[in-house]
């Protein structure tokens, strides 16, 4: 689970695979834009068919994409429920359908690009932003430590719960948020004090 978005880089030699971070991402927030943007039943499926064969394209593992999908489900009963009950079932599939491809797309989006070049792009791309105070590298840190940490906070959610499980706790949230906010907090402590050792951050 805890490579559901983060570090579930393959590497390839697709067309997606070879095509640059910065024009991939900018396809994926017009494709993002477009699952809200058109309305319609159809268009919405559309998408969602286009997102699953780039899916195929770049050979994502059907056991992969299945189980970084799974935590999207609540969200997706959740919606369904409220559209059918607001606007009716037509509604309720573009949305859904919208939904689904925008999720799908980022997973072809960082299965085909690597950590590295997300930093070096987010880098060369704050970099005219230099002469207003903006320090890019220190940006891409911070936004490589924010994809390593996730992981982590995953990682330590599910040790947490079945350590609550074990003492027959499961269902206290007591049990659950509080040890689990306790060690992100440590977590978060240790990593800032190894940054310090190393004089990153300091001015």
């Amino acid at each position: 689970m805890s490579q559901l978005l983060v570090g579930a880089y393959r590497p390839g030699t697709t067309f997606v695979h070879r095509l640059p971070t910065g024009p991939k991402l900018g396809l994926l927030a017009l494709f993002g834009v477009a699952t809200v943007a058109i309305p319609g039943l159809w268009p919405a499926l559309a998408l969602l068919a286009v997102a699953v064969a780039l899916a195929a394209w770049v050979r994502m593992p059907l056991r992969h994409t299945l189980r970084a999908l799974r935590p999207l489900l609540l969200v997706v009963v959740v919606v369904t429920a409220f559209q059918v009950w607001q606007q009716g079932w037509p509604t309720a599939i573009h949305v859904v359908a919208g939904l689904l491809a925008s999720f799908i797309a980022a997973l072809v989006f960082t299965t085909t690009t690597s950590i590295d070049s997300m930093l070096d792009a987010i880098t060369r791309g704050l970099g005219p932003f230099r002469r207003i105070g903006v320090n890019p590298e220190r940006f891409a840190l911070s936004f490589s430590l924010v994809l390593r940490a996730i992981p982590g906070i995953v990682e330590i959610a599910q040790e947490t719960r079945s350590a609550a499980k074990a003492r027959g706790l499961e269902r206290s949230p007591r049990a659950l948020l509080v040890p689990m906010a306790i060690r992100t907090v440590a977590q978060a402590y240790e990593t800032g004090a190894a940054l310090h050792a190393r004089g990153i951050g300091d001015e």
